[in-house]
């Protein structure tokens, strides 16, 4: 058979539930999933399915969204593992009802292979759905796991069931499972989407920093640019009709003069009517008078500034990444450049293993004298990082479920704290004027 004539593989993509305490749509999308299946166009037939896509005809219409286009998924409560069955919160399956997959399979398949995406370890339990009921309704399909999961715990990941379990970036191990070259470059296949209204993108990869309390490292080593690919995307989305962007960098003004000037440049240039946001930490180190006035200018709509602490001491001890003068200076910044105080949120981390020096109270009213909002975020400790890796002495990090955010602040600081500390930031939080 020539190579002209050879048939194209059959390739589902699929973004699994999520099996949870709580989720939110924070502009969520399968994006490392897209950009592996656009390697795939014209060389694969594909076929998309997000369980958590809020648009779906089997949500759309029942979820409400607020004006930023974020909003609840669809859930159902369930019976919480077992291993988790002592934790004092209600657990839930976040995501489309199982039986649209099966649908999809008895009209659409077979299927040679099906690709899933996997985000935080402790949403194993969805990826695992998955994979049973493909062994079951889908047998001859070669199953493949990417994405944070299956990098951070391949050999748990390996475990489900999976036929090829890919760590990292490499993905020479499925090009020889479809018997296909890859196109690397080639856009992300968001016309895999029915509707679309908001797309995300990345105009970095990795970070340079090495905070002791983060993956990305383990994830992605070595930091690039990547302005070219990201303004075509940015096109793409464009013409798709998106209305709001969410950038998934880790370090997204870094190096800002080579990469988020001259992207900015062109936003403006195009006269796109587009909301950018920044769920991702953004170092408010960087955030200088010019920095400020342009991405206000290009139509930022919010700003999540990475905190952690206003200790000093804890600050040094975790990275340096960003001390308490450079947020104020951040602050000042864009609100001189026109952003309003209720667009910008500090996030500071509570249940850190070094809680004794991080003065949670003491930075939670530090943002709040700066007129800006404080959100937590509950440490989720990751097998691998400094500070993961000094939890083991309190959980089994074998078992990905107990890096759960949710959990760990419990087991860690007890029910009362938790809801003492979560109660603060809300009273502080209503003191100031209202936000999205």
């Amino acid at each position: 058979m020539s190579k002209e004539s050879k048939k194209k593989p059959r390739v589902l993509l699929v973004n699994p539930p999520i099996y949870d305490f709580t989720a939110y749509d924070f502009w969520l999308k399968p994006y490392g999933l897209l950009r592996v299946a656009g390697q795939l166009r014209d060389r694969a037939e594909l076929e998309l399915f997000d369980y958590v896509d809020r648009l779906h005809p089997a949500a759309e219409g029942t979820l409400k969204e607020d004006r930023w286009g974020r909003g609840r998924f669809l859930s159902t409560q369930i019976p919480k593992p077992a291993v988790l069955a002592a934790i004092p919160r209600r657990y839930h399956r976040f995501g489309l009802p199982r039986s649209h997959l099966l649908k999809l399979l008895e009209s659409k398949g077979p299927f040679d292979v099906v690709l899933i995406q996997t985000v935080m370890t402790y949403w194993y339990l969805g990826v695992l759905e998955v994979i049973e009921d493909l062994r079951r309704h889908s047998p001859r399909s070669r199953i493949v796991l990417g994405g944070n999961y299956a990098t951070l715990c391949p050999d748990h990941a390996g475990g489900l069931g999976a036929d090829l379990v890919i760590r990292g970036n490499d993905l020479h191990p499925l090009g020889e499972l479809l018997s296909i070259d890859l196109a690397p470059g080639e856009l992300p296949f968001w016309e895999g989407y029915p509707r679309l209204a908001t797309g995300v993108l990345r105009l970095t990869e990795g970070c340079p920093f090495r905070c002791t309390y983060c993956s990305v490292p383990q994830v992605q080593p070595s930091f690039n640019g990547r302005l070219s690919a990201a303004l075509s995307e940015f096109h793409q989305l464009r013409r798709l009709g998106v209305r709001r962007l969410a950038f998934y960098d880790d370090a997204l003004l870094f190096r800002e003069r080579n990469l988020l000037l001259p992207f900015l440049e062109e936003v403006e240039a195009s006269g796109a009517d587009i909301e950018l946001h920044t769920p991702n930490a953004l170092n408010a180190r960087f955030i200088t008078k010019e920095v400020a006035s342009r991405m206000v200018t290009a139509g930022f709509g919010s700003f999540y500034l990475g905190f952690e602490s206003s200790s000093y001491e804890w600050q040094r001890q975790t990275g340096s990444k960003v001390y308490s003068d450079e947020l104020a200076s951040a602050v000042e910044q864009l609100l001189r450049a026109g952003a309003r105080a209720d667009q910008i949120s500090a996030y500071l981390i509570i249940a850190h293993p070094a809680a004794d020096h991080q003065q949670a109270e003491e930075s939670m009213l530090f943002a709040r004298d700066l007129g800006i909002r404080v959100m937590l975020s509950e440490f989720s400790p990751i097998p691998g990082t400094p500070d993961g890796e000094i939890c083991r002495r309190w959980v089994d990090l074998d078992e990905p479920l107990w890096h759960n955010k949710t959990v760990f602040p419990l087991m860690f600081l007890g029910a009362k704290e938790v809801t003492r500390l979560k109660g603060f930031s809300r009273e502080l939080n209503r003191t100031l004027s209202p936000a999205a």
